[in-house]
């Protein structure tokens, strides 16, 4: 099994292959392009999207900067995911975003790790797990998701929430480590924030 093979697998690798770190190399260039861009060079950001990662649903859009391993090389979006600033994709092997999906400043979402024998580490060995993210989430500011987490359809995670394990559908979750706080309910239905109720007469 090669290298590359092995990114994929779950299987320890060495990240500092040679054609990996070549591959990497060229990744990272469109990045960088990406992040130079001026604010009025939307149909450029676009562009470069399309050639960054491996799927890029229409209605996307991403707020410089952006920060990722492979240059989103191994991310799958959906249609019309939002991602603030300072996103942070640790994309070593897939990140899966579903449709309408809303991402905070400051997020990191992580499939790499590294193995806890110490021997191991100096060897400088990795391991990456797939992370998947379903439609129409909200993941607030500052989250960090680590490696190998499914989060379900429609589910909130609240600001700062470190996620160690899978979240459902349809739910609010916070915390570090993040926990399901409460299922989404018939008072969401009325309430958008607090005791502010929900008139759609105003749109």
């Amino acid at each position: 099994m090669t290298q590359k093979e092995k990114m994929h697998s779950c299987k320890l690798y060495y990240p500092s292959d040679e054609e990996l770190m070549k591959q990497q190399m060229l990744c990272l260039e469109k990045l960088y392009d990406f992040n130079a861009t001026r604010p009025l060079e939307q149909a450029k950001r676009t562009q470069l999207l399309k050639e960054m990662f491996a799927e890029i649903g229409d209605g996307c859009y991403i707020e410089p900067p952006l920060h990722s391993n492979w240059g989103g090389h191994h991310v799958h979006f959906g249609k019309n995911v939002y991602a603030n600033f300072n996103l942070t994709l640790v994309d070593d092997t897939h990140i899966y975003v579903g449709d309408n999906t809303m991402i905070g400043p400051n997020v990191v979402i992580a499939t790499a790790g590294h193995p806890i024998l110490p021997k191991l580490r100096e060897r400088a060995m990795q391991y990456n797990a797939p992370v998947h993210i379903g439609k129409n989430c909200w993941i607030g500011a500052g989250v960090i998701i680590v490696p190998g987490i499914t989060i379900g359809d429609n589910t909130v995670v609240g600001a700062g929430s470190i996620v160690t394990k899978d979240i459902p559908d349809n739910v609010i979750a916070v915390g570090n480590p993040c926990k399901v706080l409460r299922e989404i309910n018939e008072h969401d239905k009325e309430y958008y924030f607090k005791d502010n109720r929900i008139d759609l007469s105003d749109l």
